[in-house]
């Protein structure tokens, strides 16, 4: 199996300080809040040119589907926000909401699985 690979979107509300933003991401990556089993790294990205620039992005890279699902759940059966990792939900609660447009689990994101040299 090859890694998981989730690419959420975020879109600050009206009014977020983009700066204070950045900083509450460089906090949370030093609290360790986004230590997950199985979560292999992570990224923060600001766009640059596109679609979406001078929007935000974070990519979730994951050992495999196997360590994806057993935190958020089968593809076809995600799990409800209550069982999601507690320092999950304080990434969620405490350091998104206060910047974005949206509750955090309505963001736009997308998961990909690595295709293995054969497929």
């Amino acid at each position: 199996m090859g890694k998981v690979v989730s690419i959420h979107e975020y879109c600050l509300r009206a009014g977020a300080d983009p700066q204070a933003f950045e900083q509450a991401l460089h906090s949370a990556r030093e609290s360790q809040i986004l230590d997950l089993p199985g979560l292999s790294t992570f990224y923060f990205a600001k766009g640059i040119r596109g679609k979406r620039t001078n929007q935000y992005v974070a990519i979730w890279i994951y050992s495999d589907r196997e360590a994806w699902e057993k935190l958020w759940g089968p593809i076809d059966q995600p799990k409800p926000k209550r069982e999601y990792p507690s320092n999950w939900l304080v990434w969620e609660e405490k350091v998104l909401a206060p910047f974005l447009d949206r509750e955090s689990d309505r963001i736009a994101f997308t998961a990909y699985e690595e295709l293995s040299p054969h497929d």
